[in-house]
C-alpha cells in the first residue's frame, strides 16, 4: 500500500472530517476535541495557520488514511515542548505509516527547537503505545479515568514523553544528523 505525506491544507478540511468519522471512537478520546466535528476541524485549521499547530496526512488514492499533529504554545512557559497527537485508520496499522509520520513530526520539532514532546493515549493503546516506544518515547504518567466515552465508560491515560534535546545532544556526539 503506498501513501503520499504532505502538510494538511484547508482544502483537506473534509476529507479529514470523513477520515475521522471512520475511526473508532475509542481512538479519539486522547484527543480533548471531537475532530469529527467540523467545527473543531475549523479550530484546527486556524490553529495551524496561527502557528499552535504543524499538522501532516498521509494520502493514499485521494483518500486521507491518517494525521499527524505536532502541537505546541509558542508564547507559554512550555513553549519548548509539544504534543504529537497520530490517528491511523484500522486498517493501515502495522504498516510503518505511522513511523513515517512520527519521523515528519520529529523534523518538525527539530526544526521548531523543541526539547521535549509528549504523547498522550488510552492504556489500553498497546499497538500505539508501543510504536511510541520504539522511537523512544517513555512512560511519564498515568491519569486515572481521566477521559470518558461517549458510552459514560471512563478510561485510563497514559502521557509518554521523549528528550528530543537528551537525543539530539546523543546524536550529534557520535555524529548523526
Amino acid at each position: 500500500m503506498s501513501h503520499a505525506i504532505r502538510r494538511f491544507r484547508p482544502e483537506d478540511r473534509d476529507k479529514v472530517i470523513a477520515f475521522a468519522a471512520t475511526l473508532p471512537e475509542h481512538d479519539l478520546l486522547f484527543l480533548s476535541r471531537d475532530v469529527r466535528e467540523p467545527r473543531v476541524v475549523a479550530a484546527w485549521l486556524k490553529a495551524i495557520e496561527e502557528g499552535e499547530i504543524d499538522s501532516l496526512i498521509a494520502e493514499d488514492k485521494g483518500a486521507i488514511v491518517a494525521t499527524a499533529a505536532l502541537v505546541h504554545d509558542p508564547l507559554g512557559w512550555s513553549a519548548h515542548v509539544g504534543e504529537v497527537r497520530l490517528l491511523v485508520a484500522p486498517g493501515r496499522r502495522g504498516s510503518g505509516l505511522g513511523s513515517d509520520l512520527l519521523q515528519g513530526i520529529f523534523m518538525i520539532a527539530r526544526e521548531r527547537g523543541l526539547a521535549k514532546l509528549t504523547a498522550r493515549m488510552t492504556v489500553d493503546q498497546t499497538g500505539s503505545i508501543a510504536l511510541f516506544e520504539g522511537v523512544g518515547f517513555r512512560a511519564e504518567a498515568m491519569l486515572k479515568d481521566h477521559v470518558r466515552g461517549t458510552d459514560g465508560q471512563s478510561h485510563d491515560l497514559t502521557i509518554l514523553s521523549y528528550d528530543a534535546a537528551r537525543v539530539a545532544a546523543r546524536h550529534e556526539a557520535i555524529g548523526i544528523e
